[in-house]
């Protein structure tokens, strides 16, 4: 297989970049800058090494790169159950079968507002996208591979323990009290995988200081790249040989 760690280093390197560079071009036709991390989100393309790298899994994997799909919107758009569609930001087909779909998220700051949203969009996706395969919506596609690869920023506030939470008359389930937010993200990660949400999640933390150079931690093992990738490569091998 193809170098992933490598190839992971150069989409966080690549992240790190283009956020750097859209927080100071941002407003440069205005004289206008959004607001704190606001100025790289509304850039886009921060991204997109990550989504290369999936789509450079799936092609050493033997499928063309006619059926890898991560820049053009409609063949990444795929239906749903609970909603018309939605849009992956990568889709693998093979002739008329939907071979998978990968879903790329990252979290800069703000982590306790947006974890709650990160995790309602990652189980929203997943039942919506089990559902309507199951109503075959699909056909006639087999079993698709569904992904799901996160990148949280390695920042203080991410790493400390959160406060307690007490509630009445139901408490929170005790596995998540007073954890990091790091810790939480990972714990999610794994609990998608074994309810069988997603077929493999890639959770991973770096600094923009250090990953600018490419450097990044993978925090647990049953959540590396190498798993991700090689979950995905079996699967991709297998439509292509089917295929061949």
């Amino acid at each position: 297989m193809i170098d992933t760690d490598a190839l992971l280093g150069e989409a966080v390197k690549h992240f790190w970049k283009t956020r750097a560079h859209q927080r100071k071009r941002q407003g440069g036709a205005t004289g206008r800058k959004d607001a704190g991390n606001r100025a790289a989100v509304t850039g886009g393309k921060h991204a997109d090494g990550f989504v290369a790298l999936i789509a450079a899994i799936a092609q050493d994997a033997g499928l063309p790169d006619t059926y890898i799909h991560t820049t053009q919107k409609r063949p990444r758009t795929i239906p749903g159950y609970f909603r018309p569609c939605k849009e992956w930001d990568v889709a693998v087909t093979s002739g008329n079968d939907l071979v998978a779909v990968v879903e790329v998220k990252s979290q800069v700051g703000s982590f306790g507002n947006n974890f709650n949203n990160r995790v309602e969009e990652a189980l929203g996706n997943a039942i919506d996208f089990w559902t309507a395969y199951k109503k075959g919506l699909y056909q006639p596609s087999s079993r698709p591979w569904v992904g799901y690869l996160f990148m949280l920023e390695e920042h203080q506030k991410s790493f400390q323990p959160t406060k307690r939470i007490d509630l009445q008359p139901f408490p929170v389930d005790n596995d998540f009290q007073e954890l990091s937010y790091a810790k939480r993200y990972e714990m999610v990660c794994l609990r998608l995988v074994r309810e069988l949400l997603y077929d493999a999640a890639c959770f991973i933390t770096s600094n923009p200081r250090d990953g600018i150079n490419g450097k990044f931690d993978q925090p647990n093992p049953e959540l590396g790249i190498k798993n991700f990738s090689i979950s995905l490569f079996a699967r991709a091998s297998a439509f292509a040989r089917i295929k061949a």
